[in-house]
């Protein structure tokens, strides 16, 4: 199947209120997700209609998401933007100018399609073309115990760096970093 890998754009906010919502309903979100979907099935309108607008405008952050012909929602990634002289954002305080993919979620049906793939490859892309100083690696976190992630990282050239976060709600699981350098 083809699928359109582009930008989320700022009206898109239920669409992208739906893929988060689905994402955190997967039966390993308990070990992907910082958030709950209790949390989440909650928040107001107005805070899914910011969040995407803020993801589309693309100056602290960025959602990517995968479209299939018909306009389904295959999958998403969001990159943060995390320079030195930004407050931390999970994990350590950049060393450098650096992007953190989050929120990756790829529907069932459509695993093992290439869409993780397309999506990483957008996701990296666009962290490459930031202006401003160079960023210099795109790293993310997976859960210890999510092999199937960690594996698919792998494959696609995301490296351990060794580093690694305790979660506060689970201080006995680690996050693990990975990575990709320029």
């Amino acid at each position: 199947m083809d699928y359109d890998i582009r930008g989320v754009r700022a009206e898109e906010w239920e669409p992208a209120r739906e893929i988060r919502l689905a994402a955190l309903r997967d039966p390993v979100a308990s070990i992907a997700f910082l958030e709950t979907y209790e949390r989440a099935v909650v928040r107001p309108d107005e805070f899914w209609q910011q969040r995407t607008a803020d993801a589309a405008e693309g100056r602290l952050s960025r959602q990517f998401i995968a479209e299939t012909p018909d306009g389904e929602w295959a999958g998403t990634v969001s990159v943060l933007i995390e320079r030195p002289a930004d407050e931390p954002g999970f994990g350590e305080a950049a060393e450098y100018d650096q992007t953190h993919l989050v929120g990756v979620f790829v529907r069932p049906g459509h695993r093992g399609l290439g869409v993780l793939d397309a999506l990483f490859r957008e996701a990296i892309d666009w962290s490459w073309s930031l202006t401003g100083p160079p960023v210099e690696r795109v790293r993310l976190y997976v859960h210890e115990a999510n092999a199937r992630a960690a594996a698919a990282y792998r494959r696609i050239g995301f490296v351990p760096t060794g580093r690694t976060v305790r979660l506060e709600g689970d201080r006995d699981s680690l996050e693990l970093e990975f990575e990709i350098r320029r």
